[in-house]
């Protein structure tokens, strides 16, 4: 034993290439210095059961419960998941130019956050890129670092109801770029795109050979007119992976279930498979319990509690703009989908006004913890700076009281009153 070298336990250069931009940004704020006068309203997690007022449908909880008492479903189960799930997915999610799809196209993971893991880690390699939006869900850019892949982003233009620069994405690309990454609904953005603009970026994809990995985990989840349509749809050449689940749709984030789709009618994608299967195989499989729900989901009419949500949804996203519209300073972008929205703040007329108190989002979300207890997350967390993310999921009257805070709190700092 060479107890003389002494004791020398570090952390991997893998782990500290594992960064986590809202942790990176949340950490400058002061979570201590709050206004304890007024109750904590938090707009930031993208979590719809917080408040108690979006709940999961009894059919999932009289689901899952049946599951539990057969004791069928407690044991291991092969790494892509349950193969009568799978085939079951396989099924409902054929499209009518792909017929073809089979269970071996579909592998389970724990969430849409672990089939993420696993496409990105198969279809890339060190010093390989992956093309991610700006804005997007942090945990993209995390999954990419961990692996020593290279992030490269695409700019979504706010005024364009955050359509894609289509010729600044494509700029982005070169002989190691190995796919493009789209959010469609979109967190943060709440934007849902129309099937022209996905032809387009599909028509990049297809000039450079790349395939499209499709996070689609806010499927159907739209309102104010929008229409979702799934990339595969509109694609019969480009492979398109798409990813999805039950957490936000069927509100059990918790449940920690989702899945990967491999719409692939050419068999591009022949070489990934096995990648993709060994990926699989590091964590055993996802959560089995949760997995047996999937098929009586799928084969239940769930459109009324689907419909009812997305009312609900509409419903707050319309009170989100007509409030924040009225309020000096901001600029909201409707939302279409999800339940996300993006504020823009007019840093320079704050920035001024304040001496210099305010002048980004981060001191702007700061200020307003301090004063008004109302956290919102800094679009830094998203890479967009200048910016900050509602989540729009709780009651009503929170939502008015936060949005009266936010209201006052931007008078006061402009001298408005």
């Amino acid at each position: 034993m060479d107890v003389a070298r002494g004791w020398n336990v570090t952390s991997s250069p893998q782990s500290l290439r594992t960064i986590n931009p809202i942790q990176q940004i949340t950490s400058k704020l002061d979570m201590k210095n709050v206004n304890k006068d007024k109750v904590m309203i938090p707009l930031s997690l993208g979590d719809p059961t917080v408040f108690g007022n979006m709940d999961t449908d009894d059919f999932l909880v009289e689901s899952i419960t049946k599951h539990a008492k057969t004791k069928r479903r407690n044991g291991y189960t092969t790494s892509p998941g349950f193969p009568d799930v799978r085939a079951k997915i396989a099924e409902k999610y054929k499209l009518p130019n792909h017929q073809q799809l089979t269970q071996e196209d579909v592998m389970l993971a724990n969430g849409a956050s672990g089939a993420l893991d696993i496409v990105i880690a198969a279809i890339a390699g060190e010093g390989d890129n992956i093309l991610l939006p700006i804005p997007s869900f942090p945990l993209y850019e995390t999954l990419c670092c961990h692996r020593g892949i290279e992030p490269r982003f695409y700019q979504q233009v706010a005024e364009q109801d955050w359509q894609v620069d289509l010729q600044q994405l494509e700029s982005q690309m070169d002989n190691r770029t190995k796919a493009i990454l789209v959010n469609n609904p979109s967190n943060p953005c709440g934007s849902v795109w129309s099937q022209e603009h996905m032809k387009q970026i599909i028509s990049i994809a297809r000039n450079h050979c790349v395939p499209i990995i499709a996070d689609e985990i806010y499927a159907n989840m739209v309102f104010g007119g929008a229409k979702f349509t799934y990339f595969a749809e509109i694609s019969d050449d480009v492979p398109i992976i798409s990813i999805n689940g039950i957490a936000k749709q069927y509100v059990v984030p918790g449940w920690r279930t989702g899945w990967l789709i491999l719409y692939d009618k050419l068999n591009y994608l022949k070489e990934l498979r096995d990648g993709l299967f060994r990926m699989t195989t590091l964590l055993l499989g996802p959560n089995t319990l949760s997995q047996a729900v999937i098929p009586d989901i799928l084969d239940h009419d769930m459109s009324g509690f689907c419909n009812d949500l997305n009312k609900a949804l509409e419903s707050n996203a319309k009170f989100t703009c007509e409030k924040i519209k009225k309020i000096e300073g901001l600029t909201i972008f409707e939302p279409k989908g999800a339940f996300y929205t993006m504020v823009g703040i007019d840093v320079d007329r704050f920035s001024k006004s304040t001496q210099n108190v305010i002048f980004d989002d981060v001191s702007f979300s700061q200020e307003l913890l301090k004063e008004e207890s109302v956290f919102v997350l800094p679009g830094q967390c998203f890479k967009m700076k200048n910016y900050f993310r509602i989540v729009f999921c709780a009651p009503v009257d929170k939502l008015k009281e936060a949005y009266d805070r936010i209201e006052s709190f931007c008078n006061k700092k402009l001298k408005l009153n």
